[in-house]
């Protein structure tokens, strides 16, 4: 059975304080202007508004003490929903969901934002990851086991996680959104499981690569890698015009992220510098399909609607593989490509999150397109 906490709090704002009205401003003007990219598209409400509720839970995974952690967040006093507002979100390569995807920047979250527009969400971190539970190899040294948490095994915890929403909540499909290599997972499980899923987000999707990744890069790989807060932030910022770069991050948003991210890690946050470890089975992968012109799965066999989201300045999974991987989604119901400008594999933590988040909700709570004609 799974652990379960639960509390009640501000709509990503800290206890005891308010939404301040230039945040509802800046919000409103960054809806705004993604509506503007897609006037065809009605616009849900651009922020929301009332109380969460934010839910926890621990799942058992495959190794023996080591958990899986689930966030749930939704609008107070409603525990019913159908499948159609339920998201599951999973995380990438290296970073976790539950400080990506629940980080309140500017006082509030994506996961927030889309609670806000009536969505039962939840987040998931893989074990290695995060809030879950690290298995045993990590505590060994890296080269002494084989990568840990490779695609397929990645998949699998998401079904896990699938089925205890879909049971929870007495649905028979749910949204799932994908983050990097996170596409890989929600796509290769999409591509089996079709009847369990409503419609599909991949946000950068990873597809057959013709230039280096940031990550990995040859060699041995062990069951895990060690980042540092530099890397971290010189990764994030590869590939953007030098004139751009003071301003694409808010200030203060990236020392926020990566406080809590790397405190996930307790271990890693003794060294000296502290690091952050991440599982290594996504570099296995890279290497053994992408990288090798080996696609590890076929988008052809997602029979759902789509959305794919990138921006322009994303170095981590350029933009000629999400338009490629586009083209495969040849039994999608309907599909739909979004290129923000003046943004990075990182965008949904940039100055122009709400021109991403407007179209991650506008996908999402449309009347199915299809339906009108």
């Amino acid at each position: 059975m799974a652990d379960r906490r639960a509390q009640t709090d501000a709509n990503g704002v800290p206890p005891g304080k308010e939404p301040t009205r230039g945040l509802a401003r800046r919000q409103l003007v960054g809806a705004l202007a993604a509506g503007v990219a897609v006037a065809a598209t009605p616009a849900p409400a651009a922020a929301p508004s009332g109380r969460l509720t934010t839910e926890e839970f621990r799942l058992p995974w495959s190794e023996p003490g080591v958990d899986i952690y689930v966030r749930n967040k939704r609008p107070a006093g409603t525990d019913r929903f159908p499948g159609d507002r339920i998201l599951l979100y999973v995380h990438g390569s290296t970073y976790p969901s539950s400080t990506a995807f629940d980080l309140p920047l500017g006082g509030m979250s994506p996961m927030d934002y889309l609670a806000g527009l009536g969505f039962d969400v939840y987040c998931v971190d893989l074990p290695g990851y995060g809030l879950s539970g690290r298995p045993a190899a990590m505590d060994a040294p890296p080269a002494d086991n084989p990568p840990l948490m490779r695609t397929p095994d990645a998949a699998k915890v998401v079904g896990q996680v699938v089925d205890f929403i879909r049971k929870r909540r007495n649905v028979e499909k749910i949204d799932l959104m994908g983050w990097s290599w996170g596409t890989s997972t929600m796509g290769l499980y999409t591509s089996t499981h079709n009847e369990a899923v409503n419609r599909l987000v991949l946000y950068a999707p990873q597809w057959l690569a013709r230039t280096p990744g940031l990550i990995g890069g040859g060699g041995p790989v062990g069951a895990y890698r060690s980042v540092s807060r530099d890397s971290a932030r010189a990764r994030w910022l590869t590939g953007v015009p030098e004139d751009k770069k003071a301003d694409l991050i808010p200030a203060g948003w990236f020392d926020q992220w990566a406080d809590a991210t790397f405190a996930t890690d307790t271990a890693g946050a003794k060294q000296s510098p502290p690091v952050l470890r991440a599982p290594n089975g996504t570099v296995a992968d890279k290497d053994a399909y992408w990288a090798a012109g080996k696609p590890l799965y076929d988008p052809g066999e997602i029979r759902v609607p789509v959305l794919i989201i990138h921006a322009e300045w994303d170095a981590d999974l350029p933009s000629y593989q999400a338009q490629e991987y586009f083209t495969k989604l040849t039994h999608a119901p309907y599909k739909r490509f979004v290129e923000l400008g003046e943004g990075t594999h990182t965008v949904m933590m940039e100055k122009n999150r709400m021109q991403f988040l407007h179209e991650v909700g506008a996908f999402l709570t449309e009347a199915d397109p299809q339906a009108l004609n």
